[in-house]
């Protein structure tokens, strides 16, 4: 619901961000399917936990400012949650 209401998109997603940061001041709402966290760590051969924190990763890089539109912003979206991921 959140997907179409809010993105106008009419397929399922791991996370939705919502950004409310202003200034220096960063905040927002971070909404994850589990249901999707758990087919994607199936479907990459990976632990829910694993997944799991790469979706929280996303949303926080998309807090930062970074985006994924492109494939260029995609690749580095993915680094950039590699190098999340490999500090925790």
């Amino acid at each position: 619901e959140l997907n179409i209401k809010h993105l106008n998109h009419n397929y399922h997603t791991d996370i939705i961000t919502f950004d409310y940061s202003r200034g220096n001041r960063i905040s927002g709402e971070l909404f994850i399917s589990t249901q999707m966290v758990k087919s994607n760590a199936a479907e990459h051969g990976c632990s829910v936990l694993k997944e799991t924190q790469r979706v929280v990763a996303h949303g926080i890089l998309h807090l930062l400012g970074f985006g994924d539109k492109s494939q260029e912003e995609a690749a580095v979206m993915r680094t950039k949650e590699n190098e999340v991921i490999a500090r925790l």
